[in-house]
């Protein structure tokens, strides 16, 4: 049998009012690398024909994950997407057993039975992500109604793109949260395409408008920023704390891929000019890399070492997960409810 390879992920820090220190910004430079390390290595398994079904990459965002994680405490609870994989590993999840899940073997958070677009890991508190669109929204709700019942002082984060505007479940819930004042806050990352077609054509109005409607807390922001997205996270966590109610942040960004893994050629909806200015000109580790420099919190030889390191660990559990083997058959019935 495999060996689970050993992890060095960080701990989802308690955080309270007040900027990181360096070493807390290097470690959410350490987050964003393994997201990106994570991501590549999923998109050659797929393209090597190793890895069954598909993933949607989340290369491009890793700002917005790593941004209001590092805002949690280790006992929040976070939702997730169908483009989950960052959020995940955000929150505190292991490489080796999320690729083992990818690739359905018998280690995965799933043991094998959920693969990409339902990853739960209940002990980091990532309550699942999830394929409908906007389907976790109800679950997010359901734990910051759970957190304010007994007193916990705990928070949940409910992760979803601009296509789940479209979703009446969301607005169920928001209508909820605002009512009873919940601890939740509803991060929409809103990287321009609902799958292939521009969100202008599938959107009336302006997406953060929905959320004023029902008198929630909202804020707009640059989800490329890390340092921007780190600072609002904090701060509207700490008031959903205070009881004063949920919050919704609309967070702008991009994914450089497709919508799924094979989704290769993207000119019929967006031109190759656009994604090269995004990759150039607003990649979020490379502004966040200038930035740390800039400020002199580190040096290039530091950044350069997180980065092969993240590309170690992420070359070691992809292979821990090859090698792993696949669920006994007698399993097929064994946690499966619906």
């Amino acid at each position: 049998m495999a060996k689970a390879a050993k992890q060095t992920k960080p701990k989802t820090p308690a955080k309270a009012a007040g900027s990181p220190d360096a070493e807390e910004w290097l470690t959410m430079y350490q987050q964003m690398a393994r997201i990106r390390a994570f991501e590549d290595r999923v998109n050659l398994l797929y393209t090597s024909a190793k890895m069954p079904g598909l993933a949607h990459l989340y290369i491009g965002e890793e700002a917005i994950a790593v941004g209001v994680c590092s805002a949690l405490n280790a006992d929040d609870y976070i939702t997730s997407t169908h483009r989950g994989h960052g959020h995940c590993i955000a929150k505190g999840a292991a490489v080796d057993l999320m690729f083992a899940e990818l690739l359905g073997k018998a280690a995965g958070y799933c043991k094998g039975k959920g693969g990409s677009m339902h990853i739960a890991d209940q002990d980091n508190g990532n309550l699942g992500a999830n394929a409908i669109v906007g389907g976790s929204a109800g679950i997010a709700v359901g734990a910051g109604f759970s957190a304010q019942r007994r007193g916990s002082g705990q928070v949940a984060v409910c992760f979803f793109g601009e296509g789940a505007l479209g979703q009446g479940l969301i607005y169920e819930t928001m209508n909820l949260a605002q009512l009873w004042k919940l601890p939740v806050i509803f991060v929409c990352e809103n990287n321009m395409y609902n799958e292939y077609t521009h969100f202008s054509e599938t959107t009336a109005g302006q997406p953060i408008d929905r959320a004023h409607a029902f008198g929630i807390h909202t804020e707009e922001l640059d989800g490329q920023d890390i340092r921007l997205v780190h600072e609002t996270a904090v701060r509207v966590v700490e008031r959903a704390r205070r009881g004063e109610g949920p919050a919704f942040l609309l967070c702008h960004t991009y994914r450089y891929h497709g919508h799924h893994v094979g989704d290769i050629n993207r000119e019929y909806y967006r031109s190759k000019e656009e994604e090269r200015d995004w990759v150039e000109n607003r990649d979020p580790i490379a502004l966040f890399a200038d930035w740390l420099l800039a400020e002199k919190l580190t040096d290039r030889s530091v950044l350069d070492g997180i980065e092969a390191e993240a590309k170690d660990e992420v070359e070691r559990g992809a292979q821990f997960a090859l090698d792993a083997p696949y669920p006994d058959p007698s399993e097929v019935e064994t946690n499966v409810y619906a």
